[in-house]
């Protein structure tokens, strides 16, 4: 490749590891996509694990400048501590859900309903990044804690309640068979989270998803282990379409 310059090693103080001296953003490898809002309806979000510090840095920076709004995920808590002062205390970052938001978050929007139900308080994380996200796309969730299998009475008590939602994220790891039952009791959209939680044969959630993926509850849809980001904003496409078709669009 003519021109090309390649560095190969641990990135430290400036970042070179692009092709080009010069992206689009005026950084040699930032490139956002500040057109996908519009395209469908979900701003581009910045993934910060592997991501340098002075990177991440860059972007938020670079955002603040144009007073645009922004959400990061998977970012560190190390990540954050490293961040310039003035950065780090430009955005509004969450330990648990390891997310940060640039920009105010208006009110948040109760239609159409959303449930965030988790099987143990183990599998918090990736709850918590769904409710970051969400919010961040507008929505309100109701959260629902601690209600797996081992003592079903628990999510029978919440039965009533999670079939008034339209939408229901499932968040389990181990055997993961909780979204199969809410698949079975509820109407809406279940959307399956397997997580990492489980040791030995639980192989870091992967049985958890190969369980959710065999389910014989029809219609069930699954993301990857701990992705609550992906699982949040396919409730914010689902959120979108049915108000598009509320306005007869």
């Amino acid at each position: 490749m003519t021109g090309a310059r390649l560095i190969c090693g641990p990135i430290q103080g400036e970042v070179h590891l692009s092709i080009n001296e010069k992206g689009p953003d005026g950084h040699p490898d930032v490139t956002f996509d500040r057109g996908r809002g519009g395209r469908i309806g979900i701003e581009e979000a910045v993934l910060c694990e592997h991501k340098a510090v002075a990177q991440i840095a860059a972007i938020i920076g670079d955002a603040a400048a144009e007073g645009r709004r922004l959400l990061l995920t998977r970012l560190s808590a190390e990540q954050f501590d490293d961040l310039p002062d003035n950065l780090a205390q430009s955005v509004d970052y969450c330990t648990a859900s390891r997310t940060a938001i640039l920009g105010e978050i208006g009110p948040l929007a109760r239609d159409p309903r959303i449930a965030l139900v988790s099987a143990g308080t183990s599998d918090y994380a990736p709850m918590a990044e769904a409710r970051r996200t969400l919010a961040y796309g507008g929505m309100d969730a109701t959260e629902v804690s601690d209600v797996g299998v081992a003592g079903l009475w628990r999510l029978l008590a919440r039965e009533e309640m999670l079939r008034e939602m339209d939408v229901v994220i499932v968040f389990a790891g181990m055997d993961a068979a909780l979204p199969s039952v809410v698949a079975g009791l509820v109407p809406g959209v279940v959307i399956g989270v397997p997580t990492s939680v489980g040791y030995g044969v639980a192989r870091g959630g992967r049985v958890a998803l190969d369980s959710i993926l065999a389910s014989c509850a029809p219609g069930v849809t699954v993301v990857n282990i701990d992705n609550g980001y992906g699982a949040a904003t396919s409730a914010l496409r689902l959120a979108n379409m049915m108000r598009r078709a509320a306005a007869g669009g």
